[in-house]
């Protein structure tokens, strides 16, 4: 099992009283959370919720969180993510930066130098952008309301440093995938995921879509990250198990994440 090692040390450091503060409110919410609620979908909403506001608060040893914005070092370059708590699409989540630290650390076992990638639900585009700096030609894509802070994020962290200019466009899960990405016209050698296995309803969309583009005779290389929180998440990954050939890559205790490669069953 691969060890995921720390990419920089912290540029900042928080208040420690309002630190503790923050994080006892937190502790209160998970607490009330596993008391009760009015059901089982708000609970898991919550849940998201408060792991969004605990990135803000709890010091990670590869971030710092300033006036909306986290910022990594990856690839040899300081990258500034901005992002929003207002939906789930504009927040990092833990499985982007271990699969971005994962593709730095294993570059020889998972070379992306001129390889086509496509990642979907790609977020804020922190994945893309490494994928972009390790010298793939990258297509992130998304809700179209994601588009635009995806954009900016990524046309920032990129420009002037990545051989490919990285492409952005609109993808909803199961929809019209055919009409709009049609195989083989559009074909690539490694499909990312990060995080995409949380509360929704569209895990069979999901699942469509990832059969749709790692599919018999296309080579492609899925790869998948997801921290485990719910029981949908371990049923997704049951399903994921049997659409695909897979191997778990890395298992990572303490962030409960999981990142799986897969390759389509011909």
């Amino acid at each position: 099992m691969e060890k995921l090692s720390k990419v920089s040390q912290p540029v900042q450091q928080h208040n420690l009283g309002k630190q503790k503060e923050k994080n006892d409110k937190i502790q209160d919410g998970k607490l009330q959370m596993k008391q009760g609620g009015p059901d089982e979908a708000s609970k898991d909403q919550n849940v998201m919720a408060v792991e969004a506001l605990d990135r803000r608060n709890i010091w990670e040893p590869s971030v710092y969180y300033a006036l909306g914005k986290e910022n990594f070092h990856f690839a040899g370059h300081d990258i500034s993510i901005h992002e929003s708590i207002e939906t789930y699409g504009a927040v990092i989540w833990p499985g982007a930066v271990a699969l971005c630290q994962f593709l730095e650390n294993n570059q020889q076992q998972l070379n992306l130098m001129d390889k086509a990638v496509l990642e979907i639900g790609a977020g804020t585009g922190l994945l893309s952008i490494v994928a972009s700096l390790l010298g793939a030609w990258v297509t992130a894509t998304d809700l179209p309301e994601i588009l635009s802070n995806l954009t900016f994020n990524l046309l920032r962290n990129t420009k002037g440093r990545s051989r490919y200019i990285p492409q952005v466009t609109a993808l909803t899960w199961g929809q019209n995938l055919e009409r709009d990405f049609p195989y083989p016209s559009y074909h690539y050698d490694y499909l990312l995921a990060a995080d995409v296995v949380y509360h929704h309803n569209c895990h069979e969309e999901l699942l469509e879509t990832m059969r749709h583009f790692c599919r018999p005779g296309s080579r492609t290389t899925l790869l998948w990250a997801n921290k485990i929180r719910f029981q949908s998440d371990l049923r997704f990954t049951e399903s994921f198990k049997c659409s695909f050939n897979t191997t778990m890559l890395a298992e990572l205790p303490q962030q409960e994440v999981q990142i799986y490669k897969a390759t389509p069953k011909e």
